[in-house]
């Protein structure tokens, strides 16, 4: 699914609490995904009208 979202250029962030509990690295993460953070995630909450969770 992810693949497919990158595809159709859709903007996608890992959590980076999460990556840093995993030791990963940004350069671990498909190509298409960036290290991200909460306060990105409230902005593209706010800024969207819909909100996915899966």
């Amino acid at each position: 699914m992810i693949a497919i979202a990158v595809r159709q250029v859709a903007e996608l962030g890992a959590c980076g609490t999460c990556m840093d509990a995993r030791a990963l690295a940004e350069t671990d993460l498909i190509a298409g995904v960036h290290r991200s953070s909460m306060e990105e995630l409230s902005d593209w909450t706010v800024w969207a009208d819909r909100v996915i969770v899966y």
